[in-house]
């Protein structure tokens, strides 16, 4: 997969993208990832990328000039990427966004800053608008590596275990069961002795019971859309969680 990034502080992404998957990744070219700096392509002597509001108001936005260049510039060439803004207004990016973007052959990353940019550019060039989260980030640069890393773990053959990702917080709408390794006890306090049964079937169902009481406890919304198997509802009513779960459903309507 292309990643191309723009923004106006490429040495922003220096140390990210030399260092572990990613880093990977690129050596094994399972991906391409080319930063591009808008200002390279301002059209004044200050290289200026960015202007006042019309209409007045707080802040600085981004032109719209300068942001098309270096657009164009960075896609000449290669196939045509999806364009993805990323900005606190957009959708709220999550697992299945990136899941869905991971079956892309290339995606341009535009590095939001100020106020915003001008919407004329966004609406002429722009395919969709991403937030990593309800907050105000500086910049869309740390937005963009967020992307840039999700996508990437989903893309075949990226992960050391090709299972991991199948079995992250969020493939399934569940929080992820609890992790333990050496020693046996920490400070007292030992793993689960079904952990070391080498029961794999008591050993996953542990494991799932725990990834719905941590779900139930911690986010009980996503459970409003998880779709068990008829085993796991047994589980769950056995398990005394089944009514709990039914509840939040009713809620959710």
């Amino acid at each position: 997969m292309w990643f191309d990034i723009l923004t106006i502080f490429p040495e922003f992404f220096v140390s990210p993208l030399n260092e572990g998957m990613v880093r990977r990744a690129l050596c094994a070219e399972q991906i391409r990832v080319a930063v591009h700096n808008i200002r390279d392509h301002a059209q004044d002597r200050h290289h200026m990328t960015d202007d006042r509001p019309f209409g007045g108001g707080e802040g600085m936005v981004m032109k719209p000039e300068p942001l098309a260049a270096c657009l164009k510039a960075a896609v000449s060439e290669g196939p045509k990427p999806r364009v993805i803004l990323l900005s606190p207004r957009g959708e709220r990016f999550d697992q299945a966004a990136a899941a869905r973007l991971a079956g892309e052959e290339r995606l341009a990353l535009v590095c939001g800053r100020y106020e915003g940019v001008d919407e004329r550019f966004r609406s002429r060039y722009v395919d969709e608008e991403l937030s990593i989260g309800d907050y105000v980030l500086t910049g869309g640069e740390l937005a963009a590596l967020v992307v840039l890393d999700a996508v990437t773990r989903l893309l075949p053959g990226v992960l050391g275990c090709k299972e991991s990702a199948a079995c992250d917080t969020f493939s399934r709408g569940l929080l992820k069961h609890g992790q333990y390794t050496r020693p046996r006890v920490f400070e007292g306090e030992p793993v689960p002795e079904v952990l070391l049964s080498g029961d794999h079937a008591a050993i996953a169902a542990h494991r799932f019971l725990e990834s719905v009481r941590l779900t139930l406890a911690r986010r009980p919304e996503l459970l409003a859309t998880v779709r068990f198997t008829p085993a796991e509802t047994k589980m769950l009513g056995r398990a005394g969680l089944r009514q709990q779960i039914e509840a939040i459903g009713r809620e959710n309507g």
